[in-house]
């Protein structure tokens, strides 16, 4: 049902002060103003993307995208957003399954739903905007190394060292030491080596057997790594 042309702006800007009013029901409002849920919700969307001033009759020219989600689940995604003003994409997403909405659009096409429509602040976006990682393209590009901490066994200590290909996160050794020698390490890793081949890279902290107290930019368990090849980093 249209909005009575006579007063339809003012009739809009009632019906969004209403709207937005705290405990409000959209379903009473539509039925007091005599305007469907699918208009309600189209005045929200577009007073939501740009104030009063969006209320005003638009051109009436047709546009279609064959990959745009279903209108009726894009304005239950609006009115959701409108209801929960600082809830973002994940859980927007939560809230439809809960609701037991079938069809539940990815994450990323709800939050390219929310911006196409004006419902994200920009700054707030641009403190989300992902760090630069360091992680590699393909497996074997870098490994990451690391003494797990070690514990108390019956006659001695366990040293667990753990060897992890990063980008595809596949462990490649998960070595039970009693030291954490570098003669101790380059054994591990030489029966990893033959397994696997060389990595490009290698991540390691800066303690020992790999990492140097003294000063030294180098420990043997390093030299030894560079001279097969394989670049060092140390976090």
């Amino acid at each position: 049902m249209p909005w009575k042309e006579s007063t339809v702006v003012s009739e809009r800007k009632e019906f969004v002060a209403l709207a937005l009013t705290d405990g409000s029901n959209i379903s009473e409002l539509c039925r007091r103003m005599k305007i469907s849920r699918k208009t309600a919700y189209k005045t929200l969307r577009r007073y939501a993307s740009g104030g009063a001033q969006n209320l005003r009759d638009r051109s009436h020219r047709t546009h279609s995208c064959p990959h745009r989600t279903d209108p009726e689940l894009e304005e239950r995604i609006i009115a959701l957003r409108l209801a929960h003003p600082t809830k973002g994409a994940h859980v927007l997403h939560r809230l439809l399954q809960d609701q037991g909405c079938t069809d539940v659009p990815a994450k990323s096409t709800i939050q390219a739903i929310l911006k196409r429509h004006g419902l994200i602040d920009p700054v707030e976006s641009a403190k989300h905007t992902p760090h630069v990682r360091f992680e590699r393209p393909q497996p074997n590009a870098l490994w990451q190394m690391d003494f797990k901490g070690h514990f108390s066994m019956h006659h001695d200590r366990c040293h667990p060292l753990t060897l992890l290909d990063d980008p595809s996160r596949f462990n490649l050794a998960l070595q039970a030491c009693a030291n954490e020698r570098g003669e101790t390490v380059q054994d591990r890793l030489t029966t990893v080596f033959r397994r696997y081949g060389l990595p490009q890279a290698m991540l390691m902290d800066n303690g020992s057997p790999w990492g140097n107290d003294s000063g030294q930019p180098f420990t043997p368990l390093t030299v030894w790594l560079l001279q097969l090849g394989i670049s060092i980093r140390h976090s």
